[in-house]
């Protein structure tokens, strides 16, 4: 994740006409903000978005039917249950699950006795973290694990964190945040809880705090920037100095965008807009001036580089800033979400499909390498020159290139297949080759060395997903039976080297077997790293990819089967 945000260098200025009317239509859809009175601007009734129209006179949307969402039809419309149908298995299977699902309980129970309520859990000395990615708000452990305990049937521990969600998730903070973040856990979490539960309290929640992500967008380009001021984004706030603001990361390069943040924000808001009957969500996400539809515009109309998709974009001019790629950090999950996009539209998003083909066709050509070993791995570009690293967050590469094959042509489809076999290979090594079994944060290729940490500030594991996740889809889509071994061997390194006495903390150097442990418990090791291997011990049909495509932070989103407007 990115780093604090340094001062807000490049605020954006009072947002225009347009965007204040899509705010007010926001807002209209998903309830009234925090201590509204009643008939202050409006009042929502019933809790399905039903609003009563404001003062003056009313607009067309003021005017039309009333949109609900029919979570009923939704639910009929899975080509599977949720939690599968428990067919007979094997006995070692089903105790690698359990012992997976006690691994999550162990992990949550000490989060809700010494932390809950901050964002994360410090295990060693016993107390919470709040950090400062989340602009004032709390919990990102609670939201980001509410799928994996209904998933995994901890009935107890779900209604806890349901419970923490009504009576205490506080959305009318003032701070600055990471969209990417906030998007990936809060808004992701938010939304499968829903779908899984169709519990209302979720679906108001992801709405309310998707509203108050919008003004990211008020930029000339309409690509967002990566830090929002999260202060109350009614009408009159709007034009304050202190709400409604973003800016670029103090780090970023001239004051650019992240491919991975900005291209990272598709799927969560087209649900948002599914669930409130409102565009200017999806808009946000794609093809309008204001919206995430819109960003594809920018991307199809600026040049790339050998076909190849920089890193940095400013959001003023939509050109590069610099010709930096990478299929890690801050490019990864801009290319996930162009071919789960076509996969959640149901297949119908050509658009999403070709841009994933041609970016996945430009990588191959330009950074897919292989070692003197015989390791294939994904390089990283720097303006034309290669740097033979691939980082722990690039794994997630196996498993997308696997997602992806299965819907290419048969020659294609084996071509893709391989790829993405040799590269959780290679994944595999990183973990294979360290003293405990556990991967470093980035690996290199030269000087002899390879899929090995040649650096000390790389040597490091934080109790990341992205292997297990290519270990995940591999075995859903060949069934060999080595991923759920090396799965396994992933659960056994867990257990030894990072389960503490009050939780599991990440660990400062893998080639070490009496490691020191870093005294974080990250909430994606609850969202990702437990529910990816909890799923790889799982029967197919448990959260079916037929039915679901997972966010980058493992929040499962349903596929768009039909329309479910009531």
């Amino acid at each position: 994740s990115p780093p604090a945000a340094a001062e807000p260098r490049h605020a954006s200025p009072a947002a225009p006409r347009r965007l204040r009317e899509k705010l007010r239509t926001a807002a209209r859809m998903a309830g009234p903000p925090a201590h509204t009175a009643p008939g202050s601007r409006q009042q929502v009734q019933g809790g399905e978005g039903r609003a009563e129209p404001a003062t003056g006179a009313p607009s067309a949307r003021e005017t039309r039917a009333p949109f609900r969402f029919d979570y009923q039809r939704f639910r009929r419309s899975l080509r599977h249950p949720v939690r599968g149908r428990r067919p007979s298995e094997d006995p070692e299977t089903r105790a690698r699950r359990m012992k997976i699902k006690e691994m999550m309980k162990f992990a949550w129970d000490n989060y809700k006795q010494y932390a809950l309520g901050k964002n994360e859990l410090r295990p060693l000395t016993k107390n919470g973290h709040i950090g400062n990615m989340f602009g004032g708000l709390r919990g990102a452990t609670v939201v980001d694990a509410l799928d994996t305990l209904y998933i995994m049937e901890l009935e107890e521990e779900f209604q806890e964190a349901k419970k923490w969600v009504e009576k205490s998730f506080d959305l009318n903070v003032n701070g600055e945040a990471s969209l990417f973040e906030v998007n990936i856990r809060y808004i992701g979490g938010l939304l499968a809880a829903y779908y899984l539960t169709g519990e209302e309290v979720f679906k108001s929640k992801a709405l309310e705090l998707g509203e108050k992500l919008l003004p990211a967008f008020n930029t000339p380009t309409g690509i967002p920037r990566g830090v929002i001021n999260l202060g109350r984004q009614d009408t009159r706030s709007l034009l304050s100095p202190c709400s409604g603001m973003s800016w670029s990361w103090g780090w970023a390069s001239a004051g650019s965008s992240i491919l991975a943040e900005f291209g990272t924000l598709h799927l969560e808001f087209l649900h948002l807009s599914e669930l409130s009957g409102n565009p200017v969500f999806a808009e946000k996400a794609s093809t309008s001036q204001l919206g995430v539809m819109n960003i594809r515009k920018v991307l199809n109309r600026v040049e790339k580089p050998q076909g190849l998709y920089p890193n940095f974009l400013s959001p003023v001019t939509g050109n590069w800033v610099q010709h930096h790629v990478s299929i890690g950090g801050l490019g990864d999950s801009f290319y996930e979400y162009l071919i789960k996009s076509w996969l959640m539209s149901d297949k119908k998003d050509s658009e999403a499909k070709k841009m994933y083909d041609d970016a996945l066709e430009a990588i191959e050509k330009h950074l897919v390498k292989k070692s003197a070993g015989g390791l294939t791995y994904i390089a990283e570009w720097r303006g034309g020159i290669l740097d033979h690293k691939m980082g722990h967050l690039a794994c997630f590469s196996g498993g997308m290139i696997a997602l992806g094959a299965e819907h290419a042509g048969e020659e294609r489809k084996q071509h893709y297949m391989d790829l993405a076999a040799e590269i959780t290979n290679t994944c595999h090594e990183s973990y294979a080759r360290s003293d405990t079994k556990l991967g470093p944060e980035a690996f290199r290729f030269d000087a002899g060395s390879e899929a090995m940490a040649t650096r000390l500030s790389e040597r490091y594991y934080i109790l990341r997903p992205e292997v297990v996740e290519s270990y995940m889809y591999m075995w859903r889509l060949t069934h060999d039976p080595k991923y759920r071994q090396w799965g396994w061997e992933v659960v056994k390194a867990l257990e030894k080297h990072c389960r503490v006495e009050a939780g599991f903390s990440g660990i400062r150097d893998v080639y070490t077997t009496t490691p020191t442990h870093d005294n974080m418990q990250q909430s994606f090791f609850l969202a990702e790293t437990l529910k990816y291997l909890y799923l790889l011990f799982c029967e197919d049909d448990v959260l079916s990819l037929d039915d679901w495509v997972f966010n980058t932070e493992a929040h499962p989103l349903p596929v768009n089967h039909t329309n479910f407007k009531a």
